[in-house]
């Protein structure tokens, strides 16, 4: 299954012009994620607080992402304090899946922000996120937090914003978006071979883990034939046919 590396801004320093800072308003919105991801079958791991920026990208470039994320509100220089507005989608320059990440969020975020014709994707070659990161990366800057109308728009569609980045992922990686579901307990009745664990929803796709028969595992959503379940760490898409709900 695809693993995102998720990177709030840990610039708390940011202060909203209508109360809240940067730091806290982008971990809402990956706590928002959460769901989304857990339902469409994507792992994350996502940076702390008490990190460095060094530290995240450490942390980043020492695993094996599909993603890198980094996601930030935007303030105007100050000559034009307040004024700028609009969505700002950073991408690493030659860099094809970097970029190709970028137009599928300029196009989603279209369809949330007011002012769609304020939403692009820019080349960047100094954002450390982005240059020094091992995976393909981008910097999404929401909105911005020293403007009156983009402060406010970021708090009343924290979850849109949220589900607007997730289905932006499922596009990228080829696989459904999924409406969160409440959790289940499942239990595999297969007569007794193991029931496979594949990275899509279909017989062809590669087998990324394997559960006994009788194991318990977790349903995170049900997406027609095919469950995203997890077992022993690993999450991804199985035959339904074969799971008991409890």
């Amino acid at each position: 299954m695809p693993t995102v590396y998720l990177s709030p801004s840990l610039q708390e320093f940011n202060q909203y012009v209508n109360g809240g800072n940067e730091e806290q308003m982008m971990n809402l919105i990956v706590d928002a994620m959460i769901p989304y991801l857990r339902a469409s079958g994507i792992q994350y791991v996502r940076n702390s607080t008490e990190q460095s920026l060094l530290e995240a990208i450490a942390q980043s470039n020492a695993g094996n992402y599909d993603l890198h994320v980094a996601i930030h509100s935007n303030a105007s220089p100050e000559s034009l304090s307040g004024q700028l507005q609009g969505t700002d989608v950073y991408y690493r320059p030659g860099n094809w899946s970097s970029k190709r990440f970028a137009d599928i969020l300029v196009r989603n975020f279209k369809q949330i922000y007011p002012n769609p014709q304020m939403v692009q994707a820019l080349p960047t070659s100094s954002l450390a996120e982005v240059r020094r990161t091992t995976a393909p990366a981008v910097l999404i800057e929401v909105a911005y937090h020293d403007n009156w109308q983009d402060a406010q728009w970021i708090k009343d569609n924290i979850d849109a914003i949220a589900r607007t980045i997730v289905r932006s992922m499922t596009e990228y990686f080829g696989i459904p978006f999924v409406e969160p579901q409440p959790e289940r307990v499942g239990i595999v009745q297969t007569g007794g071979p193991n029931l496979n664990i594949r990275n899509r929803p279909n017989t062809g796709a590669a087998v990324i883990g394997r559960i006994p028969d009788g194991a318990q595992i977790t349903v995170y959503s049900d997406i027609g034939e095919w469950d995203v379940v997890g077992y022993g760490g690993v999450v991804g898409f199985a035959y339904n046919r074969y799971i008991n709900l409890q």
